[in-house]
């Protein structure tokens, strides 16, 4: 028997245009740069995010943005020159200015989802220059799973990887650092301690409870202890507004921490 026969007009199992919400659109945040030290001309990145995301690549963190900030005015020692990997990148504004400051090939990876890479991708090609989006390449990448596909692009190891608040992953700590430990560079001279390559790691406590604070902090023990890193405290900054300014007002103090490691390796 026929739909029409049934009296249906249209397909018995096709589900009316509004039985789903629509998918939030993509919008735009714009980060100022505060240390130019490269193309001063370029004052503002328009920032494309996406219009929602469980994986959070939809809003700009304070982590990002001081990380952002922290690898300008840095870019002589950390970027200029080198080869970076960013992991979680979501809007990547760390591997676009790390483009700007002139690094020699930069991995921006985020999980292979087809809405994130593409709003990364869009980033990349809105750079002014076509010679800093080619410096750029995006690929999906699931932590701890096998890295000699973003070796392969590098065509060597990383000499800067970022992780920007990406902390608050607890169970995903000992992938983070599987993966960094096999993209890092090691030490160039062995009798030289720091003298290899660098993961940036900056994050802000989100959920202030002590147990969720504590296992953000059990990443740096077990970087030092399960993997071997040199672990490196650089700063605790208070950002002026905390991310989530609906949360309890008296966990606002912890939430508004800013914290900036730097992992070396000692191999």
């Amino acid at each position: 028997m026929s739909d029409n026969e049934l009296g249906l007009d249209g397909g018995l199992f096709e589900e009316p245009e509004t039985f789903r919400p629509p998918k939030p659109e993509a919008h735009y945040q714009k980060y100022t740069r505060v240390h130019k030290q490269a193309l001063a001309e370029i004052d503002e990145i328009n920032l494309r995010l996406v219009g929602k995301s469980p994986l959070w690549g939809h809003l700009l963190w304070n982590a990002g943005i001081y990380t952002a900030n922290y690898l300008e005015k840095h870019a002589q020692e950390l970027v200029t020159g080198k080869t970076v990997v960013e992991f979680g990148s979501a809007a990547a504004l760390p591997s676009l200015l790390c483009s700007i400051n002139g690094a020699r090939k930069v991995v921006a990876t985020d999980y292979p989802d087809p809405d994130l890479l593409e709003n990364i991708q869009i980033n990349v090609e809105s750079l002014v220059h076509k010679e800093l989006t080619s410096r750029i390449i995006v690929q999906g990448f699931i932590w701890g799973n096998d890295t000699e596909e973003i070796k392969a692009t590098l065509e060597s190891t990383a000499d800067l990887i970022i992780m920007s608040d990406l902390v608050f992953n607890h169970s995903e700590h000992h992938k983070l650092l599987k993966s960094a430990k096999e993209l890092i560079t090691p030490l160039r001279d062995t009798s030289q301690p720091r003298s290899g390559g660098k993961c940036l790691v900056v994050w802000s406590p989100h959920r202030p409870k002590p147990q969720m604070v504590e296992n953000d902090f059990q990443f740096f023990t077990d970087a030092k202890e399960l993997f071997d890193f040199d672990v490196e405290f650089v700063e605790m900054v208070h950002w002026d507004h905390p991310m989530f300014p609906e949360d309890p007002p008296e966990t606002e103090e912890i939430r508004k921490r800013v914290y900036c490691y730097i992992l070396h390796p000692t191999w």
